[in-house]
Parts: structure tokens; C-alpha cells; sequence
């Protein structure tokens, strides 16, 4: 493939009336702008965000609705972008800022994050008295918001539902779009993000959180769930290689000797087309670390399976034997939180480590991807570039093809012979396990593992 930009450019152009008809040119493209995505804009984009902010490293954090506290000014960044967040974030730890959060009778000023935003900013930074955790996945801003316990809503980029304004006057939720991609019915606070402009805006965001707090404890009585989920966030190829003394090596042997039976990437949004919020997702991980499987996660089922204290080390008594001891001597869970859907590449990096250290192709790996609640575009990209990449994919629900048998065929059969990968369809979490261990084992196999 070329650069991003001109892959998008054909991509899109080819897709106009009357250009490009074929359905097999099309999937080649794809897969070409797949490629690009991963390599010219998401691989960039976290190694741009580690120089900036450091690299992720294991630390155990904060999760679901139990981090809230009403008594003071909650700051809730949503969205994919966590610039504007950690600027608010550095801003908010000046004690000037806490004692004149004191001086509206607030307790002190928190920061909080939500889905993308929010999983950037917990792969990064340890848990203080500012920055407390992380609530959820996007299915959860709503009930999020109806708490009553959150004073500004700060919106970047995708995944802010365009019905939140009714939320806002009911709760008292100051909202404000901090990127211009992104506008609300009926919210008229847009603080559009320019770099150079961060730490005003960060302020801004803050006297906002000021103004707001008085007027939500005179109008609102919060009810906040009061549960909270450790988990163990951070996860990157640097922190793995790390935590395995540098090396592969030790992976690849637990992986020979069949105490870990391979790896199964689980990177995908969250939706209700296939069930309750992220019980695909959460019953699908749960089958695959029985099988001594371990799994690496990304995106909105990240939070969902972090929220489920499936990125914990209790989630150790439901994984297989071999599981169990392999993540129990490295102190780690059985799924690894790898971060947000843009950390794909991030996986990828990891595979490859694998791939040149056996001495074989992405393809051949006891690897293999599923996307168990996939909804958005950003999915679609990271699912291709899988297949690109040589992992056999999964997908749950069944994407809008089935009126192209054809397509259908090429994605199903015909793709192994192009890329070695193929999709997997399925919506039964305890089948599709059972599909992705048969898929596993034959690759072993065929390593003579």
C-alpha cells in the first residue's frame, strides 16, 4: 500500500457510481487501506502519545461507577483523544485549582475517564487523588450522566450519543465538545481543541466545573451504584517484553510447551444487537482463558471486560491450569488490557515479535482475532487489517453482507488463499471459544507444536 491519505483517496474514489464494480478489487483495496491505517496512522499515533506521555506500564486501576463521588467536581473526558484530558489533568493537580474547588464546597476537583479518552489517559497514569479511574464503555454514558454526580461532559471525537442534552438539564452536566469533529443538538459550548491553546482550554474546562458544582447539588440528588472494579491496566509490547526479561523467548516456550495454547485478540466496540452490554464480549473471554488461551484486549470490550474484573488478578481461578500458572508466577491477569481501538497496531507489534522469533509468518501463529461486539467503522478497519494481516477474524453480529454470496465467499474461503486468514462467524460466546481453540490447535499442529 501508499500512504494513508492517497489509500483513502482510491478507496473512496473507487466506490463513486459506475467506477469500480468488482467486489475482489474492492476487497483488495481495503485491505490495502487496512494496512495503511495501522502503519501510517495508528502505530504513529500511539508512539507520538508514548514520547508525549509515556509509554503504558502494568498498574492496577480504578473502574465502573464506584469511582464517583458527588461532593466533588467531576471532570469526565469521553472520546478517542486524551490530549485535552491530560491537560486538564496536570492543570487540576495545582493546588490553586483544588482550594478554589474547596471555596464552592466542593471536596477537591477529580478528573474521570470514559471509553477511549479515558483507557489512553488509564494506560498511562497511576491512580491519585485527581485522577480516579475509568467508568466504562460508551453504552454507559447515559446511565453515566444520569448519577448526578458529573459536572462537565467533555466530548472528542466519536462515540458521544446525540441525545445527551436532555441528560444534561436533568442532571445539571455542563457538556462541551473539545474537537470540532464533534457537535450535540442543542449544546452551544464547543471548545474546539488547538495545541497551542491547551492549557487555557484545560482551564476553561475547570472554571466551568466551578460554576457547575453549586447548581447540581442544590438541583440533583445523585444515585450512584456504588461498585468498584480493580483491574490491571497498561499493557504494551514494550511492557510484556519487559516483564519477560526482554526477550520473546519465554512466551514462545510456554506457548511450545502448551500451557498458554495461543492468543486471541479481542478488540471491539459495544452493542446491544447480540445481547446484554458486552456479555458476548465477557462470556467469549471467559470460555477462551478456560482453554488455557490468553487473551489480549482493546477498544470498548477492554472497559467491559476491566469492568467485569476479567483484567484482574482474581480472573485467575476462572482460567485453564496452564493459564493459571504461566500468569500467576508474571503476576498478571489472564486478559490483558492492550489499551483502546487505535492500539491494534500496538498488538500487531507484538504478533510480529512472535512471528520473527519462531521464524514464520503472522499467518501460521497460534493466533487469531475476534471482535465479539463490533458496531463502528473503526472496527471494520481494525478487522480487515487482521484478516491483512494474516489472523483469521471473528465477528459478532454478522456484519451486512449476506445479500452478496459471493462476498460472502471470498471473506469466508477464498481469503485464506490470499492473506491466510479468513472470517469466523458466530454468536454463541461458548462456540465461537470452541471454534477459535479448534483453530488454534491446528495451527500448533502444523508448527508440530
Amino acid at each position: 500500500p501508499a500512504g494513508v491519505l492517497h489509500e483513502i483517496k482510491d478507496a473512496t474514489a473507487s466506490c463513486l457510481t459506475n467506477v469500480d464494480g468488482d467486489y475482489i478489487s474492492l476487497a483488495r483495496k481495503a485491505l490495502r487501506l487496512s494496512i495503511a491505517c495501522i502503519y501510517g496512522a495508528q502505530i504513529p499515533l500511539e508512539m507520538v502519545q508514548d514520547i508525549l506521555f509515556g509509554t503504558p506500564f502494568p498498574h492496577e486501576v480504578n473502574m465502573d461507577f464506584g469511582i464517583l463521588d458527588p461532593d466533588y467536581i467531576n471532570i469526565v473526558f469521553n472520546g478517542h483523544e486524551p490530549w485535552l484530558g491530560i491537560a486538564t489533568l496536570m492543570e487540576a493537580k495545582k493546588p490553586e485549582w483544588q482550594n478554589k474547588a474547596k471555596e464552592v464546597g466542593a471536596k477537591g476537583i477529580r478528573i474521570i475517564g470514559s471509553i477511549e479518552t479515558g483507557q489512553e489517559m488509564l494506560q498511562r497514569f497511576p491512580m491519585d487523588d485527581v485522577f480516579v479511574g475509568h467508568t466504562g464503555n460508551w453504552l454507559s454514558i447515559e446511565p453515566l450522566l444520569a448519577t448526578g454526580a458529573v459536572d462537565v461532559f467533555a466530548m472528542d471525537e466519536n462515540c458521544s450519543p446525540p441525545n445527551l442534552h436532555p441528560y444534561g438539564e436533568k442532571y445539571q452536566v455542563t457538556l462541551v465538545s473539545i474537537n470540532d469533529l464533534v457537535r450535540i443538538p442543542k449544546v452551544d459550548k464547543n471548545l474546539d481543541y488547538k495545541p497551542p491553546e491547551g492549557a487555557e482550554m484545560a482551564v476553561k474546562l475547570i472554571e466551568w466545573g466551578l460554576a457547575n458544582f453549586p447548581l447540581r447539588k442544590q438541583k440533583v440528588t445523585p444515585y450512584i451504584p456504588y461498585r468498584q472494579q480493580k483491574a490491571i491496566a497498561g499493557f504494551s509490547t514494550e511492557a510484556v517484553l519487559e516483564s519477560l526479561g526482554g526477550q520473546v523467548a519465554p512466551l514462545l516456550e510456554v506457548i511450545k510447551s502448551g500451557k498458554i495454547q495461543g492468543v486471541v485478540a479481542i478488540v471491539n466496540c459495544a452493542t446491544l444487537k447480540n445481547g446484554p452490554q458486552d456479555w458476548m464480549t465477557v462470556n467469549l473471554a471467559k470460555e477462551l482463558i478456560k482453554k488455557d488461551i490468553l487473551v489480549l484486549a482493546a477498544g470498548c470490550g477492554n472497559h467491559g471486560l476491566e469492568v467485569a474484573g476479567l483484567a484482574s488478578l482474581d480472573a485467575l481461578q476462572l482460567a485453564g491450569p496452564g493459564l493459571k500458572e504461566v500468569c500467576g508466577s508474571l503476576k498478571i491477569p489472564p486478559v490483558l488490557s492492550f489499551g483502546t481501538c487505535t492500539d491494534t497496531g500496538r498488538i500487531s507489534m507484538l504478533v510480529t515479535a512472535l512471528a520473527e522469533a519462531i521464524g514464520v509468518d503472522t499467518k501460521d501463529l497460534p493466533v487469531a482475532v475476534s471482535a465479539p461486539e463490533w458496531m463502528e467503522q473503526k472496527a471494520t478497519i481494525d478487522g480487515i487489517f487482521a484478516l491483512a494481516f494474516g489472523l483469521t477474524t471473528h465477528l459478532s453480529p454478522v456484519p451486512p453482507v449476506t445479500g452478496g454470496p459471493e462476498l460472502v465467499k471470498l471473506l469466508t474461503e477464498d481469503l485464506e488463499g490470499l492473506t491466510g486468514a479468513t472470517v469466523m462467524l458466530g454468536d454463541d460466546p461458548k462456540t465461537v471459544a470452541e471454534d477459535l481453540y479448534q483453530l488454534i490447535r491446528k495451527k500448533r499442529a502444523a508448527l508440530g507444536l
